[in-house]
């Protein structure tokens, strides 16, 4: 990789509705392309939000970080997707309203994206066909490296359709949670990330288990492990593994070794934490790691 790769970022934007009344722009793939752009890319960012006020309030977001806009598409009969989160002993339980704008991501809106580059996705923005086979059509493009970022949110995942989006992948970060979810659940981490590995030969394996810090297993068989330091200023934790995930595309299209990428990621994530939602939009909270 290096530093004129491309980077298309394909799912959800919503707005995650707290407890307390807060609304905070939000959604994984939202939210790395968000990252992403503070760190100094312009990452195509293909989502789809509704004809409504909330949708609105995304696109202004948008140009007011200079984010690229011309992928995002607009519905006139869907909604912009809304989550409701409730912290529940500081942990994030997630109510994900169905039918919203970005499950229908159409294909033939898609005009003028880059052939080549990082192509980044979660899970949960192809539970419907419609953007499903939108991915899909993305994904068939042979210069297109994915990076799958795994976000199993119940009920909206099916272990058949993970498996072969993971096929398709070049990199796949998960937490400690979904790789046992997905049926590697021995207490031999190291041993279950290289059953992983090797069946869905992957470059790159990465294993996040919060304070425990992440584990990443390269295709040569290396592993490279980090426990953060301590957090003591917690806001939420919702968002920590798209700044992780953000700071990881980084370091790829940059060039950076694993360790040190590792490293990065981690201090970012842990930084964000102290954040209500999972985004800053002061230009200084990202001063220190675009130095």
């Amino acid at each position: 990789m290096n530093d004129k790769q491309k980077v298309l970022v394909f799912g959800e934007v919503l707005f995650d509705c707290f407890s307390a009344g807060e609304q905070v722009l939000g959604g994984a793939p939202f939210n790395v392309a968000w990252h992403l752009q503070a760190l100094g890319h312009q990452p195509q960012f293909i989502s789809r939000v509704g004809e409504d006020e909330l949708g609105e309030e995304i696109k202004a977001a948008m140009t007011l970080w200079g984010m690229n806009k011309t992928a995002l598409q607009i519905d006139p009969i869907h909604p912009t997707g809304q989550v409701q989160i409730n912290l529940i002993n500081g942990e994030p339980q997630y109510t994900i309203t169905p039918d919203c704008a970005y499950d229908f991501i159409a294909a033939d809106e898609f005009s003028n994206l880059p052939e080549t580059g990082i192509l980044y996705h979660g899970s949960l923005g192809l539970r419907n066909k419609v953007s499903r086979n939108a991915f899909m059509q993305l994904a068939r493009k042979p210069e297109l490296s994915i990076f799958l970022d795994v976000n199993l949110r119940s009920p909206w995942w099916q272990k058949e359709q993970l498996h072969e989006w993971i096929k398709q992948a070049r990199w796949v970060k998960l937490n400690l949670d979904e790789l046992q979810k997905l049926g590697y659940c021995s207490k031999d981490i190291k041993q279950e990330m290289s059953n992983f590995q090797t069946q869905y030969q992957l470059d790159l394996l990465i294993v996040t288990r919060g304070e425990a810090g992440a584990i990443v297993r390269s295709d040569d068989g290396a592993f490279n492990t980090l426990t953060p330091e301590p957090v003591t200023d917690i806001v939420d934790t919702v968002g920590a593994g798209d700044a992780f995930s953000a700071v990881f595309i980084h370091g790829l299209v940059s060039g950076w070794s694993v360790n040190h990428t590792l490293e990065i990621a981690q201090q970012f994530a842990s930084q964000v934490v102290g954040l209500r939602g999972a985004t800053s939009t002061d230009p200084a909270f990202y001063q220190d790691f675009i130095n």
